[in-house]
């Protein structure tokens, strides 16, 4: 889909707003607890929502693993704006931001609730930016794809977080450092992308078989992020050919710094799903505590 399409400037309605003002902080509502673990998730196609195999065993293991969260904030490559806004509905829609794929996609519905508080909760907690409040978005196919398989009842309440279009990568990683109370809060961030994802290079002839290239700047990601050196993934563009071939454009690439910019000094990283498919998209994700 052309990124035009993605570019969302609706507001939330003076009657929604009104209503909000009556809620508690998601803060004030729920009890402190330990920190939540967080994920940069691999996406890859629409068909690992429906499809068996390692990747959504993957995300259904992982989710299994992880403590249950009392929400879930996703940053999804496919939510691109001009400004930072938050999914503020009651039931956000399932989104089918994809062509061609077979008609049974387009009937799945994943009906998790939303959570007004939680939205609020998040305008408030960041600085950086004026974030509002958005009512028509919904969950796109880099959340609800993944949320299927770690949680097939949708009864944990998601939302989704935009990234700003027109922002660099220094200062998404610097804004996703103000949502860290959110962690003490039971809350999952989960950041959805790929960090290698270059689909104009996609090798249709051998698709299991990674490029030089690509298999190269995974391995060089893996590295720095596994050593908790964030500054060189910012400035990605300084790490040469294979990197700039793997991002040739930043949204499916931000989600990661995201995680990154909110990992605590001494957590652990454990990747999973680590594998390139059709030779220029990397499915590698990690756990953060």
């Amino acid at each position: 889909m052309n990124r035009r399409e993605f570019i969302s400037t609706s507001f939330i309605s003076l009657t929604t707003m009104e209503s909000l003002k009556d809620l508690r902080s998601f803060g004030e509502a729920l009890p402190s607890a330990e920190t939540m673990p967080m994920l940069f998730v691999g996406h890859g196609s629409p068909m690992n929502a429906v499809e068996e195999n390692e990747f959504s065993a993957g995300w259904r293991k992982v989710g299994k693993e992880l403590p249950t969260p009392q929400a879930i904030l996703c940053i999804s490559a496919h939510w691109e704006t001009r400004g930072t806004y938050v999914t503020a509905m009651e039931k956000p829609k399932t989104i089918y931001d994809f062509y061609g794929f077979p008609p049974e996609m387009y009937n799945l519905k994943y009906p998790a609730p939303g959570n007004l508080a939680l939205a609020q909760e998040t305008t408030t907690l960041v600085k950086k930016a004026k974030v509002q409040l958005d009512s028509e978005w919904g969950l796109d196919h880099g959340s609800w794809s993944v949320l299927r398989r770690m949680y097939p009842d949708a009864n944990i309440p998601a939302l989704q977080l935009s990234i700003d279009h027109f922002k660099s990568p220094e200062w998404h990683y610097q804004l996703a450092q103000e949502l860290a109370a959110l962690r003490k809060k039971g809350v999952l961030i989960l950041g959805s992308g790929n960090m290698v994802h270059n689909l104009r290079m996609v090798n249709w002839e051998n698709p299991h078989e990674p490029y030089d290239w690509a298999q190269e700047a995974n391995a060089k990601f893996k590295e720095l992020i596994a050593g908790g050196n964030h500054r060189p993934l910012i400035e990605y563009s300084t790490l040469g050919k294979a990197a700039m071939l793997s991002v040739p454009t930043p949204e499916h690439y931000l989600p990661m710094l995201y995680i990154l910019g909110l990992k605590g000094e001494r957590e652990a990283i454990q990747f999973f799903n680590d594998k390139a498919v059709m030779g220029s998209v990397s499915m590698t994700s990690f756990r953060v505590g």
